[in-house]
């Protein structure tokens, strides 16, 4: 068997790619599996704990039993918590004192694709050292692992799954959730068929909420197919058919929420921080009067908080870096456009459910229906293009370049944004420009391409 060539297999999100095929075969996760149980054993002197748990994908099993048998062959004792959250399992690596969280996921992938993400004991992503010292391992196998029987039984492992997801519903219900009575609210959620299945009706029902739920029957493939929150269409016609209060779309793993307001009109992960930095402002619980966000959050959200005396401070894309920003800071609100948010004082890894038991409380504590909280943020006008190159020299460093850059970005002033970057896995330069005036902007990013193009195709 030929060794593959050493490259970089974790991102931003863990390992991610198409089940069955490296590095998500069964193989190498095991390989996975024994490698992290190996390094944190080193670290810690003593046999890992580590917590493990999926989402709805039909490749989810094979991989998660293909990863526990890595593990505990190398020493690790594991608990599976089956179907849950990818948050869920970051709270459970927290509140079992366990030395990692494992989710196999792929978040809002199509279910082709399936993918392992670790998390320490702090809720946050694995360090990129432990990462480095798994790829090592993972290339210097040469032969495959021998597969061995499963290490419990179907009965005890379902019991014990009940009891960890039920151990997660009761800190979201009785700890973040305390106090609120949803009795006068109707609730649409859809679940994308995804891990939020079986949890968030639960939980919303628990606090008095009359639910309805969509895409709510996982079957293996279904997971985010015309669902969820990159699906917002079906649950505006729900909600507006149904007289809802509120509806609330999650992706496949439910790290992320987005919104649709009684109107049925769509409430993104930039409205989202809006309401909720004015809600913990006027509590006094905004540190720093700063809210996190990445470089493309809308610049009305920007204008916004301006508008309040807040600050935004934006980060690279990704919502490891937004919570990199908000430990740096001290920040107490990040997250993306996408609807990842993060309360670094309730949890290191974005929530869903969480983000939207937050903004049923602004809604219950402002006596205030969704649709006036996000009064005073505009959403401006934003284009983007994608440019062909040969190479990704640096933008400043292509005099042709900077200086229409220069001159655009003057041309926007104070409420409008240019953002040059480079596509992290295709040859593509990315031209991203925002303002008041939709043909203003198509012309100027028009010239943009027109001198990269020049310069780098």
């Amino acid at each position: 068997m030929t060794t593959p060539t050493i490259r970089k297999l974790f991102g931003t999100d863990g390992v991610r790619g198409e089940a069955g095929l490296f590095p998500l075969d069964a193989n190498t996760v095991s390989i996975i599996g024994a490698s992290l149980a190996t390094r944190l054993g080193q670290r810690t002197g003593r046999a890992p704990l580590i917590v493990v748990g999926r989402d709805t994908r039909e490749s989810g099993k094979w991989l998660e039993d293909a990863l526990i048998e890595g593990a505990t062959e190398a020493g690790a004792e594991c608990k599976s918590a089956g179907v849950i959250t990818t948050p869920g399992v970051a709270f459970l690596a927290r509140a079992l004192d366990a030395n990692a969280g494992v989710v196999l996921s792929a978040s809002h992938n199509p279910y082709q694709d399936n993918g392992v993400k670790i998390f320490a004991p702090s809720g946050r992503k694995l360090d990129d050292e432990t990462e480095r010292l798994i790829e090592a391992d993972i290339f210097r196998e040469q032969l495959p692992r021998k597969r061995s029987q499963p290490h419990e039984s179907s009965s005890r492992s379902l019991d014990q799954s009940r009891e960890l997801q039920t151990r997660y519903l009761d800190f979201l219900e009785h700890e973040i959730g305390t106090g609120l009575d949803l009795k006068e609210q109707t609730i649409v959620i859809d679940t994308a068929n995804g891990a939020a299945s079986g949890l968030a009706p639960q939980l919303f029902a628990h606090l008095g909420a009359h639910v309805i739920t969509i895409n709510d029957q996982p079957d293996g493939r279904n997971i985010n197919l015309n669902s969820g929150s990159l699906h917002i269409e079906g649950l505006q016609q729900r909600v507006v058919l149904t007289g809802a209060t509120l509806g609330v779309a999650f992706d496949g793993d439910a790290d992320r929420a987005l919104f649709v307001d009684a109107a049925g009109r769509f409430v993104d992960g930039d409205a989202t921080l809006w309401v909720l930095a004015n809600y913990l402002h006027s509590r006094g619980d905004l540190n720093h009067e700063v809210v996190v966000a990445t470089v493309m959050s809308n610049i009305g959200l920007e204008i916004a908080l301006r508008s309040r005396g807040l600050r935004l401070v934006r980060t690279d894309v990704g919502d490891k870096y937004v919570l990199e920003e908000l430990l740096r800071t001290g920040a107490s609100l990040g997250g993306e456009q996408s609807g990842h948010i993060i309360f670094p004082r309730v949890s290191l890894a974005g929530d869903g459910m969480i983000t939207t038991l937050a903004l049923l409380r602004a809604m219950e504590d402002e006596k205030k229906p969704l649709h006036l909280l996000t009064e005073g943020f505009q959403r401006l006008p934003q284009i983007l293009v994608n440019v062909k190159v040969r190479e990704k020299r640096p933008f400043e460093a292509i005099d042709q370049i900077q200086n229409l850059a220069g001159r655009t970005q003057s041309l926007l002033g104070d409420k409008g944004r240019l953002l040059l970057r480079y596509s992290g896995t295709e040859p593509l330069a990315r031209i991203m420009i925002e303002g008041e005036s939709q043909t203003e902007i198509e012309q100027y990013a028009k010239d943009l391409a027109t001198v990269i193009r020049e310069s780098l195709a």
